[in-house]
């Protein structure tokens, strides 16, 4: 591990990039997209997650090897973006906007809208998408959200979403195109309840009962899974599963789902300082709190800091609970034998991808040891 991080130390310095940055090891990234390949089930397609890999070049690096162009998105402007960046995109909401949103982005018509699909997860909301596809005199796509066992909303029942399907004639403008469902719950389900593999076989059989309520022009999408679930579906009635965050691999995701995937996304930061640790007060509260294994006895300040992320270089390097978190010069702990300099680089690992790779400005691309490219990233959330 220290060798690798070393590398990645050599690479950012002949990069002079000497501020925090988020970096990309595409070596591994493309590793992990090998192992989606060889996995996946071959009868389910890829609908890369835009919020999890929000930056156009590594969603059409990972597109172009996967050889798809279907996205699930969640956020107006990152929609638009991702519309006008792939003209043949097709897009799935993963959550219900507010009507008023899908106006909003309708009215402005900066992009081809019609090939997004927008999700419905109520009877509600069915008509208020009814009322807005009359008053824009448009089509709109949509696909209803069901709920297989996360209890997140959607429909609960194949009853519920039968009662849904009779009153779409009344909406003209409103076109079925299928069904998302989600089972992020799974892969948690302790033992005692019959652990993830019970609970990932009862979401798939639930989300087939729905798609039996669907006539058989209404399911072109039938969307079931997250990075945690996607390669672990074989069989079944869905024809796609979503994947995002599995291809960088935060630590939110050490799940046996992955296993054998490699994080590909740290958090660089400059060391500033290299410190024999205090706390503010009479000395011997310090010495004290050392003695008894509370407090360290060398540590550091990095450059920025309070993020969602792990330390893992230099090894052994935590956080401090006494002297807390700061997002301008972070202390973390150090072991005593541990050999860091001013001017040397920690890392971290996010723990999820989502907000986290839009942190830091274009993202230091790695690929065989050295910083090959920067790519800018989608608008934050």
């Amino acid at each position: 591990m220290s060798a690798y991080f070393s590398s990645l130390s050599d690479a950012l310095k002949q990069a002079g990039i000497l501020q925090p940055c988020l970096l990309l090891d595409l070596d591994r990234l493309d590793a992990n997209i090998a192992l989606v390949k060889t996995r996946l089930d071959p009868n389910l397609a890829v609908r890369l997650v835009d919020k999890s890999l929000a930056c156009l070049p590594l969603l059409a690096h990972i597109g172009k090897a996967l050889g798809t162009g279907r996205f699930m998105t969640f956020h107006p402007p990152i929609s638009e973006a991702v519309l006008k960046a792939f003209p043949n995109a097709d897009l799935l909401y993963g959550k219900p906007m507010p009507v008023s949103a899908a106006r909003a982005a309708l009215v402005k018509g900066d992009a081809d809208w019609s090939r997004v699909c927008w999700l419905i997860d109520s009877d509600e909301r069915l008509a208020e998408y009814g009322i807005l596809a009359a008053e824009l005199d448009s089509q709109l796509r949509i696909a209803f959200e069901i709920d297989v066992g996360l209890h997140r909303g959607g429909f609960a029942s194949p009853g519920a979403l039968s009662k849904a399907l009779r009153a779409l004639p009344a909406h003209k403008g409103l076109r079925c195109e299928g069904v998302m469902a989600y089972e992020a719950h799974a892969p948690h389900i302790p033992g005692l309840f019959g652990g993830p593999a019970k609970a990932l076989a009862q979401a798939s059989e639930r989300a087939a009962a729905f798609v039996a309520c669907l006539g058989p022009d209404q399911r072109r999408i039938l969307n079931i899974g997250g990075s945690k679930t996607a390669l672990l579906h074989h069989g079944g009635a869905a024809n796609e599963v979503s994947m995002g965050s599995a291809f960088v691999l935060p630590s939110d995701f050490d799940t046996a789902g992955l296993d054998g995937f490699k994080p590909a996304a740290f958090i660089a930061t400059p060391i500033l300082k290299v410190v024999e640790p205090m706390l503010p007060g009479p000395p011997a509260v310090s010495r004290l709190l050392q003695a008894l294994g509370r407090f360290p006895r060398k540590g550091c300040y990095l450059y920025g800091g309070k993020w969602m992320a792990e330390p893992v270089f230099p090894l052994g390097m935590k956080t401090d609970g006494l002297l807390g978190l700061s997002s301008n010069q972070q202390f973390m702990g150090l072991p005593a034998d541990a050999v860091a300099r001013p001017g040397d680089y920690a890392f971290l690992r996010p723990t999820q991808s989502e907000a986290m790779l839009q942190q830091f400005g274009p993202i230091a691309v790695l690929s065989q040891g050295r910083i090959v490219d920067r790519w800018p990233v989608l608008p934050m959330m």
